[in-house]
């Protein structure tokens, strides 16, 4: 039983650690195909083709009878998620991606948590509490998080010796990838971008709770987003094909994966402990794409990115710390298996199947 317990309190955070993980792949599958010539936008627009496609027959059988009726309203809101969290970000993510490095846009993304914080707070879904403790951990942990995103996108510093020989030689144009002030500038507006399609999320979860139908839903108009948008800035018909190799794989991988199952981990995970809790997992993507990237792909590694990484990786979990203190709790209904969170001013009198 305190297994099951256990279980229950830590599986939001059990997911977003799979989610990171799939996400560390996603890293080096895309830029291996987008040096292989995939462009970086029909990417995105393939990708969520693939995973509305995959979603959908969930989604429909799955959540048919306890989808919400769809009205036109919620289909604009949809679209307007799915503009921020979609069509805008993930656009300007891989856009950056080829003017720096997969180390410093995973870095740098990591502010994503202390833009969403801030937002949140100013929107009234997160509470700061002067004078308590917890609060000021994530009050502190936001400025050291916004501070270490600075600071990599400030300072590159000098490169960092690397004592092992690459196991994997990614080939890549330089001349593109030394651009670091346009891909640090994409990545901040991603960030933002990012962090209102977050509180966005949260918040048409609330009119419309059927997860599975809203990331499908999410994937299609984020399909649609994307293909408008590669229309206007690349004119090549020859940019729009595929073929059965890295561009086929990178494509299905992050379809799947990431824009199916991370989309709806994502949702699951906001919809029980709030946008600001998802984005606080960020470090461990990142973590793992700079040991991967110095040590197997032979990646540049800078002082600034370290200093910088470092710097935000102790933010992000004060932030962590400070939010496991809010007024909130979990309840275990009898016979239930799911966990639900309570507001503690309609804190129920303790009974045996209540715990703290």
């Amino acid at each position: 039983m305190a297994l099951l317990e256990m279980y229950g309190r830590f599986k939001p955070h059990l997911l977003m650690v799979i989610a990171q993980i799939a996400a560390t792949f996603l890293y080096f599958i895309t830029e291996a195909s987008f040096n292989h010539g995939m462009n970086p936008h029909v990417y995105i627009t393939y990708r969520h083709i693939v995973a509305g496609i995959v979603l959908f027959p969930l989604a429909y059988f799955l959540e048919r009878k306890k989808r919400p009726k769809l009205t036109l309203a919620l289909l604009v809101e949809i679209f307007i998620v799915s503009l921020f969290a979609i069509g805008l970000s993930l656009n300007m993510y891989f856009a950056s991606m080829t003017y720096t490095s997969t180390t410093f846009v995973a870095a740098v993304i990591n502010t994503t948590s202390a833009v969403t914080f801030v937002i949140a707070i100013v929107l009234r879904i997160e509470v700061v509490e002067f004078g308590n403790a917890r609060s000021t951990a994530k009050v502190l942990g936001t400025v050291l998080s916004l501070a270490g995103g600075m600071i990599m996108t400030l300072y590159k510093g000098p490169t960092m010796r690397n004592p092992c020989h690459p196991l994997i030689h990614i080939h890549r144009n330089n001349s593109i990838h030394e651009q670091w002030l346009k891909g640090a500038v994409l990545s901040v507006a991603c960030c933002i971008s990012l962090s209102i399609g977050y509180i966005l999320q949260s918040m048409t979860l609330k009119g419309y709770p059927a997860r599975l139908s809203l990331a499908t839903w999410m994937c299609f108009f984020g399909a649609a987003q994307s293909a408008l948008f590669t229309v206007v800035v690349e004119h090549k018909q020859a940019s729009w094909r595929i073929g059965f190799n890295i561009d086929l794989w990178s494509t299905v991988y992050g379809g799947i994966m990431i824009s199916g199952l991370y989309i709806f981990i994502q949702l699951w995970c906001t919809e029980k402990r709030g946008p600001v809790f998802v984005t606080v997992f960020s470090p461990v993507s990142t973590i793992l794409v700079a040991v991967l990237a110095y040590f197997v792909f032979g990646e540049k590694l800078y002082l600034g990115s370290i200093i910088g990484a470092v710097i935000v990786i102790v933010g992000l979990y004060m932030l962590l710390w400070g939010k496991e203190g809010d007024p909130k709790f979990h309840v275990k209904a009898a016979g239930e298996q799911s966990y639900q969170t309570y507001d503690r001013a309609k804190r129920p009198q303790p009974t045996e199947n209540h715990f703290s």
